[in-house]
């Protein structure tokens, strides 16, 4: 089983999540991750088709199933602060999920330590809920690893 480094907090009787990651990278790396269509098409295995990293930018990205089913994702960037936070919608076309609220917070623990803490608000519990009976924690868990793995690469 893999290592559990990503704790998603689900708080009882609310309709949000709370991710928390710490890497071992400075945050100008770990908010690159982010930010960089190159390196989020590499760690999310996803085709960036836009990425506009700035204030009122949007972005959608195309990713294929095992079945080989193509799924879609955008949203909107509504805020975005370098090597800080970034706030955004998030929402799967045509799936069965309503569009979401992130609220992405990067801190600086050192020099080469560095936290992310997604805030996600859902339009329901039960959306929060559907969401959280699929291998979601175990998925980015995997997602947040390869971000640690490929940008600890390009820092040395």
């Amino acid at each position: 089983m893999t290592d559990q480094k990503t704790i998603v907090t689900a708080p009882e009787h609310r309709q949000e999540i709370v991710i928390t990651r710490t890497f071992d990278l400075p945050v100008d790396l770990l908010f690159m991750a982010y930010e960089d269509a190159e390196i989020v098409a590499q760690w999310m295995n996803t085709k960036v088709l836009k990425l506009e990293s700035k204030q009122h930018g949007s972005y959608r990205f195309e990713t294929p199933d095992p079945m080989g089913n193509v799924h879609g994702f955008n949203g909107t960037i509504h805020s975005f602060e370098k090597n800080a936070s970034i706030v955004r919608t998030f929402e799967m076309e045509n799936g069965e999920f309503p569009v979401q609220l992130e609220y992405l917070t990067f801190e600086k623990l050192g020099d080469d330590k560095s936290k992310l803490t997604m805030h996600i608000v859902f339009q329901s519990i039960e959306a929060r809920d559907r969401l959280l009976k699929l291998p979601f924690a175990m998925g980015i868990n995997m997602a947040h690893n390869r971000i640690q793995e490929i940008q600890s690469t390009s820092k040395q």
